[in-house]
């Protein structure tokens, strides 16, 4: 599955690893129940309800996408903790490149496995990512039930109040 990636974006999403789904279609967040386009819809990253196809319109807001794991499984728990400490490297060095102002992990349990984070909290993270900082948000995948649309929009919308649209 291809980044959907520019320099100097304002946010990095970074999702775990693309579904079957997605990477069958070519689209990210592409898996029907997935809840990431109506999350950013809701929390005011975009206008309106962009459809998975629609994603390289992300790029004129100052969004891009990347995974932590370019594999495509049916659920991320079939990832393995090699696949997710050698994430970190792989993300680091996209974000070196790219400059992003803000990388966004999307998974409370991956990110714990990648970044070694004891007890790994929703939000603004302490520790920086090759300049970048780091936000954490919960996965948008319909296969979690531990947040529902309203409490993702409100994550996300944290980050879009510290990542502001330049004027």
């Amino acid at each position: 599955m291809p980044d959907l990636v520019a320099p100097g974006l304002r946010v990095l999403f970074c999702g775990i690893n693309p579904s079957l789904y997605s990477s069958a279609v070519g689209y990210h967040f592409a898996r029907p129940g997935n809840r990431f386009w109506p999350t950013l819809y809701a929390s005011g990253f975009t206008e309106r309800l962009l459809a998975p196809w629609e994603g390289q319109h992300l790029l004129a807001l100052g969004y891009g996408i990347t995974n932590l794991v370019p594999r495509a499984s049916a659920s991320a728990a079939e990832l393995s903790s090699d696949e997710l400490r050698a994430a970190r490297a792989r993300l680091e060095r996209k974000v070196r490149r790219l400059a992003p102002r803000w990388v966004a992990v999307l998974g409370i349990g991956a990110y714990a496995s990648t970044f070694r984070a004891v007890r790994p909290r929703v939000g603004r993270q302490e520790e920086r990512i090759a300049g970048a900082g780091l936000w954490l948000l919960p996965n948008p995948s319909g296969l979690n039930a531990n947040h529902q649309l309203p409490e993702l929009a409100e994550a996300f919308a944290a980050l879009r109040v510290a990542a502001p649209h330049p004027l």
